[in-house]
Protein backbone atom coordinates (compact mmCIF):
# COMPACT_ATOMS: atom_id res chain seq x y z
CA UNK A 1 0.00 0.00 0.00
CA UNK A 2 2.82 2.13 1.03
CA UNK A 3 4.69 1.93 -2.51
CA UNK A 4 1.12 2.44 -4.58
CA UNK A 5 0.53 5.83 -2.59
CA UNK A 6 4.06 6.61 -3.23
CA UNK A 7 4.04 5.87 -6.65
CA UNK A 8 0.63 7.58 -7.17
CA UNK A 9 1.99 10.70 -5.54
CA UNK A 10 4.67 11.09 -8.29
CA UNK A 11 2.43 10.67 -10.97
CA UNK A 12 0.65 13.57 -9.57
CA UNK A 13 3.84 15.40 -8.78
CA UNK A 14 4.94 15.15 -12.88
CA UNK A 15 1.33 15.44 -14.39
CA UNK A 16 1.66 18.58 -12.25
CA UNK A 17 4.60 20.13 -14.42
CA UNK A 18 1.80 20.70 -17.50
CA UNK A 19 -1.23 22.46 -15.15
CA UNK A 20 1.90 24.29 -13.39
CA UNK A 21 3.28 25.75 -16.74
CA UNK A 22 -0.49 26.32 -18.21
CA UNK A 23 -1.20 27.96 -15.01
CA UNK A 24 1.77 30.13 -15.34
CA UNK A 25 1.58 31.02 -19.06
CA UNK A 26 -1.96 31.47 -19.86
CA UNK A 27 -2.46 33.54 -17.13
CA UNK A 28 0.69 35.67 -18.40
CA UNK A 29 2.82 35.37 -15.34
CA UNK A 30 5.80 34.29 -16.82
CA UNK A 31 7.45 33.47 -20.32
CA UNK A 32 7.96 30.30 -21.73
CA UNK A 33 11.37 30.70 -21.65
CA UNK A 34 12.06 32.17 -18.34
CA UNK A 35 9.53 29.20 -16.95
CA UNK A 36 12.08 26.48 -18.25
CA UNK A 37 15.32 27.91 -17.02
CA UNK A 38 14.23 28.60 -13.57
CA UNK A 39 12.44 24.88 -13.71
CA UNK A 40 15.67 23.27 -14.77
CA UNK A 41 18.10 25.59 -12.84
CA UNK A 42 16.04 25.12 -9.27
CA UNK A 43 15.91 21.53 -10.45
CA UNK A 44 19.23 20.77 -10.67
CA UNK A 45 20.28 22.63 -7.30
CA UNK A 46 17.90 20.58 -5.36
CA UNK A 47 18.88 17.25 -7.07
CA UNK A 48 22.49 17.83 -6.75
CA UNK A 49 21.83 19.11 -3.13
CA UNK A 50 20.55 15.76 -2.58
CA UNK A 51 23.66 13.78 -4.17
CA UNK A 52 25.92 15.40 -2.43
CA UNK A 53 23.89 15.24 1.17
CA UNK A 54 24.28 11.32 0.38
CA UNK A 55 28.33 11.84 -0.01
CA UNK A 56 28.10 11.42 -3.71
CA UNK A 57 30.28 13.36 -6.36
CA UNK A 58 28.18 14.35 -9.33
CA UNK A 59 29.31 12.78 -12.07
CA UNK A 60 29.71 15.71 -14.81
CA UNK A 61 32.40 14.58 -16.75
CA UNK A 62 30.90 10.83 -17.06
CA UNK A 63 30.84 9.38 -20.86
CA UNK A 64 27.75 10.52 -22.83
CA UNK A 65 27.10 13.06 -20.22
CA UNK A 66 26.62 15.34 -23.08
CA UNK A 67 23.93 13.47 -25.09
CA UNK A 68 21.70 13.60 -21.87
CA UNK A 69 22.28 17.46 -21.25
CA UNK A 70 21.29 18.13 -24.79
CA UNK A 71 18.39 15.79 -24.84
CA UNK A 72 17.46 17.53 -21.57
CA UNK A 73 17.76 20.55 -22.82
CA UNK A 74 15.36 19.90 -25.80
CA UNK A 75 13.34 18.41 -24.21
CA UNK A 76 12.58 21.63 -21.33
CA UNK A 77 12.43 24.39 -23.82
CA UNK A 78 10.14 22.90 -26.47
CA UNK A 79 8.11 21.34 -23.65
CA UNK A 80 7.48 25.23 -22.04
CA UNK A 81 7.25 26.37 -25.98
CA UNK A 82 4.68 24.06 -26.50
CA UNK A 83 2.32 25.11 -23.99
CA UNK A 84 1.89 28.67 -25.07
CA UNK A 85 -0.67 26.79 -27.71
CA UNK A 86 -1.80 23.38 -26.09
CA UNK A 87 -4.16 22.63 -23.43
CA UNK A 88 -2.29 20.99 -19.94
CA UNK A 89 -4.10 17.09 -21.06
CA UNK A 90 -3.43 17.74 -24.67
CA UNK A 91 -0.01 18.51 -24.19
CA UNK A 92 0.79 15.31 -22.15
CA UNK A 93 -0.88 12.80 -24.36
CA UNK A 94 1.41 14.09 -27.18
CA UNK A 95 4.47 14.35 -25.01
CA UNK A 96 3.87 10.60 -23.07
CA UNK A 97 3.28 8.88 -27.02
CA UNK A 98 5.68 10.74 -28.85
CA UNK A 99 8.19 9.22 -25.86
CA UNK A 100 7.29 5.43 -26.56
CA UNK A 101 7.81 6.44 -30.07
CA UNK A 102 10.91 7.28 -29.75
CA UNK A 103 11.84 4.56 -27.60
CA UNK A 104 10.16 1.87 -30.09
CA UNK A 105 11.97 3.70 -33.16
CA UNK A 106 15.30 3.01 -31.44
CA UNK A 107 13.84 -1.12 -30.55
CA UNK A 108 13.61 -1.03 -34.51
CA UNK A 109 17.09 0.52 -35.61
CA UNK A 110 18.66 -1.76 -33.28
CA UNK A 111 16.83 -4.62 -34.58
CA UNK A 112 15.82 -6.21 -31.73
CA UNK A 113 13.26 -8.95 -31.41
CA UNK A 114 9.86 -7.15 -31.45
CA UNK A 115 6.70 -9.20 -30.77
CA UNK A 116 3.54 -8.74 -32.84
CA UNK A 117 1.48 -7.30 -30.29
CA UNK A 118 4.12 -4.74 -29.44
CA UNK A 119 3.76 -4.00 -33.14
CA UNK A 120 -0.06 -3.70 -33.06
CA UNK A 121 0.29 -1.61 -29.80
CA UNK A 122 2.36 1.38 -31.13
CA UNK A 123 0.78 1.27 -34.72
CA UNK A 124 -2.77 1.44 -32.26
CA UNK A 125 -0.73 4.23 -30.56
CA UNK A 126 0.39 5.97 -33.49
CA UNK A 127 -2.57 5.67 -35.14
CA UNK A 128 -4.32 7.76 -31.88
CA UNK A 129 -1.90 10.42 -32.14
CA UNK A 130 -2.27 10.61 -35.97
CA UNK A 131 -6.42 11.63 -34.98
CA UNK A 132 -5.55 14.11 -32.26
CA UNK A 133 -2.96 15.74 -34.35
CA UNK A 134 -4.90 15.59 -37.92
CA UNK A 135 -6.28 18.94 -38.87
CA UNK A 136 -10.26 19.03 -38.69
CA UNK A 137 -12.17 21.59 -37.48
CA UNK A 138 -12.42 24.40 -34.92
CA UNK A 139 -10.80 21.85 -32.48
CA UNK A 140 -7.90 21.74 -34.56
CA UNK A 141 -4.75 21.80 -32.94
CA UNK A 142 -1.57 24.57 -33.52
CA UNK A 143 0.52 22.63 -35.84
CA UNK A 144 3.66 24.41 -34.22
CA UNK A 145 2.88 24.13 -30.66
CA UNK A 146 2.11 20.18 -31.14
CA UNK A 147 5.24 19.92 -33.30
CA UNK A 148 6.85 21.73 -30.65
CA UNK A 149 5.43 19.04 -27.87
CA UNK A 150 6.22 16.53 -30.35
CA UNK A 151 10.29 17.41 -30.45
CA UNK A 152 9.98 17.45 -26.40
CA UNK A 153 8.36 14.01 -26.56
CA UNK A 154 11.70 13.01 -29.00
CA UNK A 155 14.35 14.93 -26.49
CA UNK A 156 12.48 13.12 -23.51
CA UNK A 157 12.59 9.76 -25.11
CA UNK A 158 16.56 10.41 -26.71
CA UNK A 159 16.69 11.09 -22.53
CA UNK A 160 15.49 8.03 -21.59
CA UNK A 161 17.42 5.97 -24.10
CA UNK A 162 20.84 7.85 -22.91
CA UNK A 163 19.87 7.24 -19.19
CA UNK A 164 20.15 3.44 -19.71
CA UNK A 165 23.50 3.70 -19.67
CA UNK A 166 24.37 6.98 -17.30
CA UNK A 167 24.99 4.70 -14.42
CA UNK A 168 23.02 5.24 -11.03
CA UNK A 169 19.72 7.54 -11.86
CA UNK A 170 19.85 10.48 -9.13
CA UNK A 171 23.22 11.43 -10.00
CA UNK A 172 23.06 11.24 -13.73
CA UNK A 173 20.13 13.23 -13.62
CA UNK A 174 21.37 15.90 -10.97
CA UNK A 175 24.54 15.88 -13.16
CA UNK A 176 22.23 16.55 -16.15
CA UNK A 177 19.86 19.22 -14.73
CA UNK A 178 23.05 21.29 -13.60
CA UNK A 179 24.51 21.23 -16.73
CA UNK A 180 21.29 21.90 -18.87
CA UNK A 181 21.09 25.16 -16.86
CA UNK A 182 23.27 27.18 -18.40
CA UNK A 183 22.18 26.11 -22.04
CA UNK A 184 18.85 27.04 -21.11
CA UNK A 185 19.96 30.32 -19.65
CA UNK A 186 21.79 31.22 -22.49
CA UNK A 187 18.71 30.07 -25.16
CA UNK A 188 16.55 33.00 -22.98
CA UNK A 189 19.54 35.69 -23.20
CA UNK A 190 19.61 34.91 -27.24
CA UNK A 191 15.27 35.35 -27.36
CA UNK A 192 15.53 38.52 -25.06
CA UNK A 193 17.68 40.05 -27.50
CA UNK A 194 15.67 39.11 -30.40
CA UNK A 195 12.10 40.39 -28.49
CA UNK A 196 10.86 41.94 -25.37
CA UNK A 197 10.60 40.10 -22.28
CA UNK A 198 6.72 38.80 -20.86
CA UNK A 199 6.95 40.45 -17.72
CA UNK A 200 7.26 37.81 -14.17
CA UNK A 201 5.12 38.24 -11.96
CA UNK A 202 6.08 36.97 -8.28
CA UNK A 203 3.30 34.08 -8.68
CA UNK A 204 4.70 33.45 -12.35
CA UNK A 205 7.77 32.57 -10.44
CA UNK A 206 6.64 30.43 -7.83
CA UNK A 207 4.78 28.37 -10.28
CA UNK A 208 8.56 27.99 -12.35
CA UNK A 209 10.01 26.75 -8.90
CA UNK A 210 7.34 24.92 -7.70
CA UNK A 211 7.50 23.04 -10.96
CA UNK A 212 11.60 22.86 -10.84
CA UNK A 213 11.83 21.90 -6.74
CA UNK A 214 8.51 19.72 -6.22
CA UNK A 215 7.65 18.33 -9.28
CA UNK A 216 10.72 17.96 -11.28
CA UNK A 217 13.40 17.09 -8.61
CA UNK A 218 11.73 16.05 -5.55
CA UNK A 219 9.41 14.27 -7.94
CA UNK A 220 12.52 12.11 -9.72
CA UNK A 221 14.11 11.74 -6.46
CA UNK A 222 11.17 10.13 -5.10
CA UNK A 223 10.37 8.24 -8.22
CA UNK A 224 13.86 7.00 -8.47
CA UNK A 225 13.96 5.18 -4.92
CA UNK A 226 10.46 3.87 -5.71
CA UNK A 227 11.59 2.40 -8.87
CA UNK A 228 13.93 -0.24 -7.88
CA UNK A 229 10.94 -1.39 -5.67
CA UNK A 230 8.20 -2.44 -8.30
CA UNK A 231 8.51 -4.51 -11.93
CA UNK A 232 9.10 -2.68 -14.50
CA UNK A 233 6.32 -3.23 -16.82
CA UNK A 234 3.98 -1.94 -13.67
CA UNK A 235 6.13 0.89 -13.50
CA UNK A 236 5.65 2.05 -17.51
CA UNK A 237 1.91 1.07 -16.86
CA UNK A 238 1.69 3.41 -13.79
CA UNK A 239 2.84 6.82 -16.47
CA UNK A 240 -0.29 5.73 -18.51
CA UNK A 241 -1.80 8.01 -15.39
CA UNK A 242 0.13 11.07 -16.31
CA UNK A 243 -1.85 12.49 -18.86
CA UNK A 244 -5.23 11.35 -17.49
CA UNK A 245 -4.12 12.82 -14.44
CA UNK A 246 -3.23 16.08 -16.34
CA UNK A 247 -6.16 16.44 -18.31
CA UNK A 248 -8.38 16.38 -14.83
CA UNK A 249 -5.95 18.93 -13.36
CA UNK A 250 -6.52 21.00 -16.41
CA UNK A 251 -10.38 20.48 -15.68
CA UNK A 252 -10.08 21.73 -12.51
CA UNK A 253 -7.60 24.48 -12.00
CA UNK A 254 -7.78 25.62 -15.91
CA UNK A 255 -11.46 24.79 -17.24
CA UNK A 256 -9.98 22.66 -19.75
CA UNK A 257 -12.70 21.02 -21.40
CA UNK A 258 -11.47 17.80 -23.36
CA UNK A 259 -13.26 17.39 -27.01
CA UNK A 260 -14.84 13.46 -27.76
CA UNK A 261 -12.05 13.38 -30.38
CA UNK A 262 -9.20 13.72 -27.56
CA UNK A 263 -10.90 11.28 -25.50
CA UNK A 264 -10.84 8.84 -28.09
CA UNK A 265 -7.50 9.51 -29.39
CA UNK A 266 -6.44 9.05 -25.27
CA UNK A 267 -7.75 5.84 -25.61
CA UNK A 268 -5.86 4.64 -28.46
CA UNK A 269 -2.65 5.99 -27.32
CA UNK A 270 -3.02 4.57 -23.85
CA UNK A 271 -4.66 1.81 -24.96
CA UNK A 272 -1.65 1.20 -27.46
CA UNK A 273 1.38 1.56 -25.36
CA UNK A 274 0.04 -0.58 -22.60
CA UNK A 275 -1.03 -3.35 -25.15
CA UNK A 276 3.19 -2.72 -25.96
CA UNK A 277 4.54 -3.05 -22.62
CA UNK A 278 2.06 -6.22 -21.72
CA UNK A 279 3.79 -7.57 -24.97
CA UNK A 280 7.45 -7.19 -23.94
CA UNK A 281 6.61 -8.84 -20.37
CA UNK A 282 5.46 -11.62 -22.32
Amino acid sequence: MRLFLLATLVMIAFAANSVLIRLALAGGEIGALPFATLRIASGGAVLALLVLVRRRALPLRASGRWTGVLSLTLYVIAFSLAYLGLDAGTGALILFGCVQITMFSATVIERQPIPPLRWLGAMTAFGGLAWLLWPRGADALSPLHAGLMAAAGLGWGLYSLAGRRAGPPLPATAANFVLAAPLCLLLLVLSLAAAPAVPMTAAGVGLALASGIVTSGLGYALWYAVLPQIPATVAALAQLSVPVIAMAGGMAFLGEAPSLRFAGATVLVLGGIATGLLARRG
